[in-house]
């Protein structure tokens, strides 16, 4: 106590030059408009970059929850897109299956039925190879949370690939990158209906080929392909990529051989969306049972 009486008489002066500095600011500012005005206005603009850092901070801090959100939110809305339902004309009533359920209005004689079809859950990706001459990916979801084996997969921008095995909680993914034939991928131009298949070269994890197109196809550089449809594993019109250059594929000269650049970014892949196709065991049941009595 004795020694900060001793500081306070010491610098008595300069704590006394502080009190009146503070108190003639004070007077200047309350009395002067343009004064006042010019503090607020440097008050403001100093608060404003303060709270800005800050919000930029915790924004980082919160990255993780938003992303989670944001895949949720769209998975919710892919499932609520009409290419997930199957539209038909029916005399039955009018079936919306949104739970797997129909409700029926049968006072209406020709009523469009939808039916659903595909069904969508997001996963976390949580291993990814790229170098090697066949490619998997690993996704934190596995059969109690709905993964089967042979649904297909995508990204955000495009496809990657098929669920190949699945345990309690994780599935492998059987990327697109992949010099594999179980891993040809039905494609069309997004410009015409000629239709090919796509398949990955080894060279790059970002482009790959697509075969069959036939010559009278009108092709162009940029233009965008997508998937057909008519695999049991993808919707229709989901993108694969976009050409980059066009080469004939053999002496006859028939078709071309086009190389893609991959619509799905795999350097970069956090998050993808699994594929159920609600009818696919429908349609393999009557295919199969064709089948054997054509032979």
């Amino acid at each position: 106590m004795r020694n900060l009486i001793i500081f306070f008489r010491r610098y008595f002066n300069f704590f006394l030059f502080l009190l009146l500095e503070v108190i003639c600011i004070v007077l200047v500012f309350r009395n002067n408009n343009f004064q006042r005005t010019a503090y607020l206005n440097s008050a403001n603009n100093a608060s404003g970059k303060l709270y800005d850092k800050y919000n930029n901070v915790q924004y980082y801090f919160h990255l993780k929850a938003t992303n989670d959100s944001l895949v949720t939110e769209n998975v919710r809305l892919r499932n609520a897109l009409g290419t997930s339902y199957d539209s038909m004309v029916t005399g039955k009533g009018l079936r919306i299956d949104t739970i797997r359920q129909y409700s029926d209005d049968t006072s209406r004689k020709v009523i469009n039925t939808q039916i659903r079809r595909y069904e969508y859950f997001d996963a976390k990706v949580i291993n990814n190879s790229l170098n090697k001459p066949i490619n998997y990916i690993t996704i934190h979801r596995g059969s109690l949370q709905g993964i089967r084996p042979n649904m297909g997969v995508i990204s955000g921008s495009g496809v990657v690939g098929v669920v190949r095995s699945v345990s309690d909680n994780y599935a492998v993914v059987l990327s697109i990158l992949s010099k594999s034939n179980s891993v040809s991928i039905s494609a069309r131009l997004a410009q015409g209906r000629e239709m090919g298949s796509v398949h990955w070269d080894g060279e790059s994890a970002g482009y790959a080929t697509l075969r069959d197109i036939p010559k009278s196809a009108k092709v162009h550089k940029g233009d965008t392909v997508v998937t057909s449809g008519f695999s049991a594993l993808f919707p229709e019109n989901i993108p694969i990529g976009f050409i980059d250059s066009v080469t004939i594929a053999d002496k006859s000269g028939t078709s071309f051989n086009i190389r893609l650049k991959l619509a799905t970014n795999f350097y970069n892949l956090q998050y993808v969306y699994v594929i159920e196709n609600l009818l696919k065991d429908e349609q393999q049941r009557l295919e199969d049972s064709t089948y054997k009595l054509i032979k």
